[in-house]
């Protein structure tokens, strides 16, 4: 289960468009000579002297490059074996570590262990803590009442 086995993926396997298995996508045809890796055979590789992760699909033998890493090596072990795209995104990772990282680069995730992408949802909040325009706009209102209830008021006076 550990072995890096050779993952040659057919254009009858990848076709998303449900044709009659002539069109090959251009991606499978420059493709054709990466290497894929199911998930289970990633979460093989989850020991220091063995050190595999996913980051955006993409497989990377990162074993090498534990004790190197700025962060620590026990970082990169917590996520060993899994795929790491959230937490290296929200490190925040320069582009020179982006470049780095092609260096372990040995494969890409199976096609059917990749995450479906999820469809953006917008969410609108009715909260008290909105910034809508009646927040502001009802204490104007009633600032500008005040104000000219006491102008007048003022003026009352001064004409008595």
């Amino acid at each position: 289960m550990g072995e890096e086995t050779d993952r040659s993926i057919k254009a009858n396997d990848t076709r998303k468009d449900g044709g009659d298995g002539n069109h090959v996508s251009e991606a499978a045809q420059e493709d054709s000579d990466v290497k894929y890796y199911t998930l289970e055979e990633v979460q093989a590789h989850n020991m220091s002297k063995d050190t595999w992760l996913i980051i955006h699909d993409k497989v990377y033998d990162i074993t090498t490059f534990l004790e190197e890493h700025p962060g620590g090596e026990e970082v990169l072990l917590e996520q060993a074996g899994t795929d790491a795209t959230e937490s290296f995104e929200d490190v925040g990772h320069s582009t020179d570590a982006r470049e780095m990282l092609q260096q372990y680069y040995i494969g890409e995730l199976h096609m059917n262990d990749r995450k479906k992408e999820a469809k953006k949802e917008v969410y609108i909040t009715t909260s008290k803590e909105s910034s809508s325009w009646t927040t502001w706009l009802i204490p104007a209102v009633a600032a500008a009442v005040v104000g000219i209830m006491y102008r007048y008021y003022m003026l009352e006076r001064k004409s008595s």
